[in-house]
């Protein structure tokens, strides 16, 4: 009997020396596709990764839109839903294989391709409420399409295998996280401000201490929401300057951090379908502050991500604990985001680059991680104190 060769080619993969595997991710922003060309030697805690290349390429404001149709919203176009499924697989191959070209890679030199897919839907069981529905999480941009117009095998879906194992489906970084900068030395904190921020905790190794990632709350997507309805051909507040010419709001912070969300405990995911445009409006009605300038309400959505983030902290690592903070994602690069939380945190951030990861390009690289992981790794057995679950993610598309 004859195996399938893309199966014997799996297997090489697996055990080769080294892989070369292209990451993909895009956020909830849905500002566009990240692809991280990387390098792997080893598994588990001796992963080893090399950033070869990187490139972010912007969704068409076609894609955009139409995206945005369907995105975080409960009920929505299903026909719409199933062809941007395969539309959207198709495009990330012909991006893929547009930067290997411009790289001067061979397609034949790539072993896999990491596909995170675009979230349109995420529904864990404290948000949605049914009773008799499980945790539950949607990702588009078929993996079979991604392989086949690419003829590399690609690894898609990574978060449907959490949830099945009793997850929420997210954070998935500390995975990644743990594998790549778990340090003997330093208590280190890995936050990433995206769509909705999020951090890993990792207490120097050794210490007894307890990892943990989750959700904290909103990251941009509040404040890009707001810039994207109120300066239309503004997709976001370059650098934080709108909300820097404003004023923060105390009552506005205080009504918007009496959500739920912030009373339960950690860890926990959430996402734009919680934080939304009509979560705003709606607390702006009840207070009454819907005469307030634009750039005040950024000045206090930029306070409201702040705080998220500072009681996330408070809550998950023992007071008086020192530790480093690595930033990475769109938040990143918002001058007045970050001095607002350097001064909230009394610490300097430091960017993800410190730890040989481009900041930019580190959600890409850990979905690269896992797939790494989900080929070439053992039956990795985590911490106790991690709450990782020990299952391997992502699900295989040949292409022939």
């Amino acid at each position: 009997m004859t195996m399938n060769p893309y199966l014997s080619q799996l297997s090489k993969i697996g055990s080769a020396s080294s892989r070369k595997i292209v990451g993909l991710m895009s956020g909830t922003s849905l500002d566009g596709l990240d692809i991280a060309l990387c390098e792997f030697s080893g598994y588990g805690l001796e992963t080893q990764v090399k950033l070869l290349n990187f490139r972010t390429i912007s969704y068409s404001s076609e894609l955009k839109s139409a995206l945005k149709l369907i995105s975080s919203k409960p009920r929505v176009d299903l026909e719409q839903v199933t062809v941007l499924n395969a539309y959207l697989g198709n495009i990330y191959g012909e991006m893929v294989l547009a930067c290997l070209g411009d790289w001067n890679v061979e397609v034949t030199d790539v072993d896999l391709i990491a596909s995170h897919g675009q979230t349109i839907y995420h529904a864990p069981k404290h948000q949605h409420g049914l009773e008799f529905y499980p945790n539950a999480t949607f990702q588009i941009g078929d993996g079979d399409h991604v392989a086949v117009k690419t003829g590399i095998i690609t690894l898609s879906d990574f978060r449907q295998k959490h949830v099945a194992a009793g997850g929420e489906g997210a954070p998935l970084s500390i995975y990644g996280d743990y594998l790549l900068f778990s340090s003997d030395t330093e208590h280190r904190v890995l936050l990433n401000i995206g769509g909705i921020s999020n951090f890993t905790y990792l207490p120097a190794t050794g210490s007894g201490l307890a990892v943990m990632s989750t959700d904290v709350g909103p990251g941009n997507t509040l404040m890009d929401q707001f810039v994207q309805r109120e300066y239309p051909g503004l997709g976001y507040d370059d650098g934080g300057s709108i909300a820097a010419a404003g004023e923060i709001n105390e009552s506005l912070l205080n009504l918007l951090l009496d959500d739920a969300f912030f009373k339960r405990s950690f860890p926990k995911t959430t996402g734009p379908e919680v934080f939304s445009l009509s979560y705003l409006d709606n607390v702006l009605g009840k207070a009454g502050l819907i005469e307030l300038t634009n750039a005040d309400v950024l000045a206090t959505l930029s306070a409201f991500t702040v705080a998220g983030i500072e009681l996330g902290l408070s809550a998950c690592i023992p007071d008086n604990t020192d530790f480093s903070l690595y930033i990475s994602g769109g938040g990143m690069h918002n001058t007045f985001l970050r001095q607002q939380l350097e001064a909230k945190l009394g610490l300097s951030i430091k960017s993800t680059a410190l730890l040989d990861i481009d900041p930019d390009a580190k959600e890409a690289v850990l979905f690269a991680v896992l797939a790494n992981e989900c080929i070439s790794g053992a039956a990795l057995q985590y911490p106790t104190t991690s709450g990782l679950l020990p299952v391997a993610m992502g699900k295989i598309s040949l292409p022939r």
